[in-house]
């Protein structure tokens, strides 16, 4: 059990009877009347997000979970295939669980996955991770009107805007809670 005025962004709470990620917390201490926390939490299972109030005062659960390393196999309609890095045994997490991520996450690459009691909730991805550009339009001289910017994709299918002077066949570094261009790689 964990007080409210303790939670703290990314912390993992059990809210009816379901695991939640603390996307977002705000404390408050008004003029008059006790302080409160107001939350915006991630259902870890449906990817629903919910917004909550507690006083600061009240505890709420905290979600036991852990953590194990999953290599990325394949996607398809069942969700997102991984294979347990220790055992070798794999398991799946579901389109709604990884949601946007999925077009972050490359094949072949090793990820901390968040486990609740048997199942993978969650999958945790660096800060930053280097991407391929497959396919790129090559810039027109001149064509600065929009700051100087294009639209490229990269190898798992994510489209990332770039200064004009990338290329197909580059390497970028992309943040992966935004998707945006950091900078070019260069090997």
């Amino acid at each position: 059990m964990v007080r409210a005025g303790a939670i703290d962004k990314g912390m993992f709470l059990l809210v009816k009877d379901q695991p939640h990620l603390v996307a977002d917390r705000e404390f408050v201490n008004p003029g008059k009347g006790s302080a409160f926390v107001r939350v915006k939490l991630k259902n870890l299972k449906t990817g629903q997000v919910l917004r909550e109030t507690y006083k600061s005062n009240e505890t709420i659960a905290e979600a036991e979970v852990y953590e194990k390393s999953g290599q990325y196999l394949y996607a398809d309609d069942s969700g997102y295939h991984f294979m347990d890095t220790e055992s070798y045994e794999q398991f799946t997490i579901s389109n709604d669980a990884v949601g946007a991520k999925g077009k972050l996450i490359k094949e072949g690459d090793t990820y901390r996955i968040i486990m609740w009691e048997t199942d993978p909730i969650d999958i945790q991805l660096p800060y930053k991770l280097v991407y391929e550009v497959t396919e790129a339009q090559d810039a027109v001289k001149g064509d600065t009107v929009t700051g100087g910017t294009k639209s490229v994709t990269v190898e798992t299918g994510l489209d990332v805007k770039v200064p004009l002077f990338i290329k197909q066949g580059d390497k970028i570094l992309v943040n992966t809670e935004t998707g945006e261009y950091v900078e070019r790689v260069n090997d």
